[in-house]
């Protein structure tokens, strides 16, 4: 997998997560407040793609993850 499908990945997780903290139905409910985190990953993937900069872009690439899949395109 490369950086992009990583990123994509643990972003999905990290909304999925604090959505069931946050929404009072959910039997992971632990406050309203865990909304606040799904909020910050979609103005950080919204800022990135106007600045190309993503902070976890940064960290995956030092733990070595692929940033561009080698094959026929490249």
């Amino acid at each position: 997998m490369t950086v992009q499908r990583y990123i994509f990945v643990i972003a999905g997780f990290f909304v999925m997560i604090s959505l069931a903290l946050g929404v009072e139905g959910s039997p992971l409910f632990v406050s309203k407040w865990a909304l606040a985190f799904t909020a910050f990953v979609g103005a950080n993937l919204f800022q990135s793609g106007f600045t190309n900069f993503c902070p976890m872009s940064l960290i995956l690439k030092k733990l070595g993850v692929p940033e561009v899949k080698a094959g026929c395109a490249s």
